[in-house]
């Protein structure tokens, strides 16, 4: 059952970050996506927040997560490559009202053009690209710091 409290966030991970750590390590780092789960947990527990986690590597599935964090705090999401072709991911943060910081670990801007798009930033709250892991705690630092205000 999915948790709609005002003091959880969701940190949601397109496809291809399972492989973290071991795809790409000079662009994405040797942090695994553990690594990355445990740095969230740690940022949300600082915060008094509870965190749910997930991975999925279908668009469609993404979606279902997204509505289900309806109610929730907010979201950090990574919809790795979905970022740049999916309007059903975006549709469906507009249509759950959701809190968004959308996270990359490397700087798009500086790979390939097609990364320069983003069908997500135009209904995200912010948008943090190039810090790798750190990215996520800083997006979980910004939605906390919504509650505040």
């Amino acid at each position: 059952m999915p948790d709609h409290s005002s003091t959880t966030i969701h940190v949601l991970n397109g496809p291809n970050l399972n492989l973290l750590g071991t795809r790409e390590p000079e662009v994405y780092g040797r942090s695994t996506l553990a690594d990355v789960e445990t740095a969230c947990q740690v940022a949300c527990q600082r915060h008094g927040l509870s965190l749910v986690f997930g991975q999925t590597n279908h668009e469609g599935e993404l979606v279902t997560l997204l509505q289900q964090a309806r109610g929730s705090l907010g979201v950090v999401l990574n919809a790795a490559a979905y970022t740049h072709t999916s309007i059903a991911i975006a549709d469906a943060i507009k249509a759950a009202g959701l809190n968004v910081v959308e996270v990359h670990l490397s700087n798009v801007f500086a790979r390939e053009a097609f990364r320069h798009h983003s069908f997500i930033s135009p209904v995200a709250h912010g948008v943090i690209c190039g810090l790798g892991i750190e990215g996520y705690r800083l997006a979980i630092d910004a939605l906390a710091s919504s509650r505040a205000n």
